[in-house]
């Protein structure tokens, strides 16, 4: 399987803890996720639960779509949840429970897709079938931005409010961690999960250096105006 980079910017450290003795079935990757400033000053985030983390074995792994559509919601001007991580072939529905109109899309490469305007109801749907990041917004109000994670493997989590995370249960070989939160750059590091025995747990700092709401275009490439406003 080939490598993807994600990119991404992170203080890492990782040492091989030998002699352990476990069952193939409780190999994991423990570790800590902390928020930094521009300075280096750590930042006491609530959305550092909506990060995102993930292992992609080179030998690869199966994924299995669920059979139902999986939900995001659009409610107070807002998208619940903010983060959604989902297997590759999983569709997404998206109900409106404001009683206004929206425009869910996106133009993010590979999962481009356009719901139209809809009012309230139980919404539109969309299958996602590549792996990679869909940045979603609203054609309507350019405040609403929700993240999807389509990804090609099962191994992923999201950390506790304190940055605390565990993935269990991993397959023994190389692979590529990655750590994705919407105001840092990714970060990615290759690591090797031994046949028994566990990894050290792991220190992260990732920079917080962008809005929680990044400047974008509508669904036209263009700027949003007060005319596209459906109040």
């Amino acid at each position: 399987m080939q490598r993807r980079r994600w990119g991404g910017f992170a203080l890492l450290s990782l040492l091989t803890l030998c002699g352990a003795s476990q069952p193939l079935s409780a190999v994991e990757v423990t570790g800590k996720l902390r928020l930094v400033g521009t300075n280096g000053e750590e930042l006491q985030l609530a959305e550092i639960a909506e990060a995102v983390v993930f292992f992609r074995p080179e030998a690869g792994a199966k994924v299995q779509a669920p059979r139902r559509p999986v939900s995001l919601v659009t409610k107070n001007k807002d998208f619940a949840p903010r983060v959604l991580t989902i297997p590759v072939g999983a569709t997404v529905i998206f109900p409106n429970e404001d009683p206004i109109l929206h425009n869910v899309f996106s133009v993010s490469p590979r999962n481009r897709f356009d719901l139209g305007l809809y009012s309230r109801g139980q919404g539109k749907t969309h299958t996602f079938d590549s792996p990679g990041l869909v940045r979603v917004y609203c054609n309507v109000h350019p405040d609403m931005a929700a993240y999807l994670l389509v990804l090609d493997t099962p191994h992923h989590v999201q950390p506790n409010p304190d940055g605390s995370f565990r993935l269990e249960g991993l397959p023994p070989g190389p692979g590529t961690l990655t750590i994705w939160q919407e105001r840092s750059r990714p970060w990615s590091q290759r690591l090797v999960i031994p046949q028994r025995g566990a990894l050290q747990p792991l220190k992260v700092n990732m920079t917080v250096d962008r809005p929680r709401i990044q400047p974008h275009l509508n669904k036209f490439g263009k700027p949003y105006g007060r005319g596209e406003r459906y109040r």
